[in-house]
């Protein structure tokens, strides 16, 4: 295998050097934003969403990002008023980056006010912006993969727990959630749920408590424009709460997202969507810190691998 590009939209952002605070809800939104979603080619889904009442723009909801974003070239079309220069964390490395104001930014039903976004290249995204975890903090995302839609709502008016065999309780850690109670071939593993992310990133704790002997390498590309080459292997098996999920590609690297959140030195993952899809139904409650999981009655597919 000589890479994979994994076009990761992975990016963490410094909430001190950024400086924003939470972003209010309008109290005139429906409790439930249902919006039709595009594959955007690497296995991610992406929304249409409004900034400042023009559009709609392609962006990706991304459970992997700390900060929403947007690209260099739309701000520029929508003439963003500039803000600071930050330092942002992609999984390539890091980097500094010029921000832009939002006053207004919707998608569905729901409006956010008085954004500071990072600008990013949109080639690099492969999308016109991404929103990301400091936009969904009240928030339940449910993406349901047998209709291509996700929802944007709370808990209740999105079904409650109906329906959902695996519900894992998370912890809480710069805005991501974090399961502890995964396995992967035996050992304990962390798992933060990366909608952004085409494919699984290992860190190397885990490749070395596995032991895993790489077959390849690939060449992981993050929202930066920077890119890390990774080990590639696989696991036999990783149990979320009881299920278990056969074949995880691994792309096993050192990337510094992991030490952003404390996990360098721990078996962690952040879990992709290629493995995501294997389940009809995954929801991500940020208001009560729960990740709940709908199976198929049959043993979940893993969607086959294209290099």
């Amino acid at each position: 295998m000589s890479g994979i590009a994994a076009a990761l939209a992975l990016l963490i952002a410094d909430p001190v050097i950024l400086g924003a605070d939470q972003v209010p809800l309008t109290g005139e939104s429906e409790p439930q934003d249902i919006i039709q979603t595009r594959d955007d080619g690497h296995e991610r889904m992406t929304v249409p969403v409004a900034v400042e009442g023009s559009g709609p723009y392609r962006f990706l909801i991304d459970t992997g990002s700390q900060r929403t974003i947007v690209s260099s070239a739309l701000a520029s079309n929508l003439k963003l008023a500039p803000g600071p220069t930050v330092r942002v964390i992609g999984i390539a490395g890091s980097d500094h980056v010029a921000t832009a104001q939002v006053g207004q930014m919707a998608f569905g039903e729901q409006t956010l006010f008085g954004l500071t976004v990072p600008l990013l290249e949109d080639q690099h995204m492969g999308a016109d912006g991404i929103v990301g975890t400091d936009s969904l903090q009240d928030r339940r995302v449910l993406l349901d993969f047998a209709r291509d839609t996700i929802a944007i709502g709370d808990a209740r008016t999105l079904g409650g727990n109906r329906g959902y065999e695996i519900v894992v309780r998370a912890r809480r850690k710069s805005g991501q959630l974090i399961m502890t109670d995964a396995m992967i071939d035996g050992v304990r593993t962390n798992v933060v749920i990366d909608t952004g992310a085409s494919v699984t990133v290992a860190n190397r704790a885990l490749q070395r408590a596995l032991r895993e002997k790489r077959f390849g390498q690939a060449t992981l590309a993050s929202v930066t424009g920077q890119t890390l080459v990774a080990d590639v292997g696989f696991a036999r098996e990783l149990r979320i709460a009881g299920l278990n999920i056969n074949n995880i590609l691994l792309a096993f690297a050192d990337t510094p997202a992991f030490a952003q959140l404390d996990l360098e030195k721990r078996p962690a993952i952040f879990l992709g969507m290629r493995e995501l899809r294997a389940f009809n139904r995954v929801a991500i409650d940020f208001d009560t810190r729960r990740v709940m999981f709908d199976v198929e009655k049959s043993t979940p597919r893993i969607p086959p691998l294209d290099f």
